[in-house]
This record gives C-alpha cells, sequence and structure tokens, in this order.
C-alpha cells in the first residue's frame, strides 16, 4: 500500500535536504582548498561561507543550473527534426552551423 505525503512536507525536506547538501559540499571544498592550496600555490585559506561562494560559482560556469533528464528531451525533439528533414535541409542546416566553413578549415579573410 502506497502512502501519500502532504506536498508541503515533501517541500519541507526538499529543502532540509538542498540545504544540507550544501553545508556538507561547502565543508569539502573548504577543507581541500585549505588542505591543497595554500601550501602547493601559497594561496590564502577560505573561510566555510568563501568555499559556499566558490562552489556556487562553479556550478554557474561550468554546471549550471539545469534539470536532469532535460538534456535528453533536447537531444530526442532535435533528432526528431533532423529525421524529418529533407538531404537539402540537412545540408543548408549543416552550413549554417559552420558559418559556411568546414569545421577545421582556416579563418575567413575579412572582407574590405
Amino acid at each position: 500500500m502506497r502512502r501519500h505525503h502532504h506536498p508541503a512536507a515533501t517541500a519541507i525536506r526538499i529543502v532540509f535536504c538542498v540545504a544540507l547538501l550544501g553545508v556538507v559540499l561547502g565543508f569539502v571544498v573548504k577543507e581541500l582548498w585549505n588542505v591543497l592550496m595554500p601550501p602547493i600555490f601559497g594561496w590564502h585559506v577560505l573561510s566555510f561561507w568563501q568555499a559556499l561562494g566558490l562552489l556556487l560559482l562553479c556550478k554557474i560556469l561550468f554546471g549550471g543550473f539545469h534539470r536532469h533528464g532535460g538534456h535528453d528531451r533536447w537531444k530526442n525533439r532535435l533528432r526528431e527534426r533532423w529525421e524529418n528533414m529533407t538531404p537539402e535541409e540537412q545540408e543548408k542546416f549543416k552550413q549554417g552551423m559552420r558559418c559556411g566553413r568546414r569545421p577545421f578549415a582556416a579563418p575567413m579573410e575579412p572582407q574590405a
């Protein structure tokens, strides 16, 4: 028998888990930074809040804030559109993606 949980209780659990994960990852980043960076490079040690900020910055720059599984939907939609294109449309699309050049061709000279 399946139990149904109240949506507010589920939301509170999610917020708690996200906060707990943030605290744990913040301490992990802080400890790794403070153990490795000052002895190797002579950089300053980080506080917990600086480590959390660094973690957030790395997430924004390298990870983004996407939902898992969204990439698959985008990829499937693109594949479906590709399969519905005629060969001429596919070639036109490829040319547009390459800006009219082969992928490893020398850069084009600016036109005067």
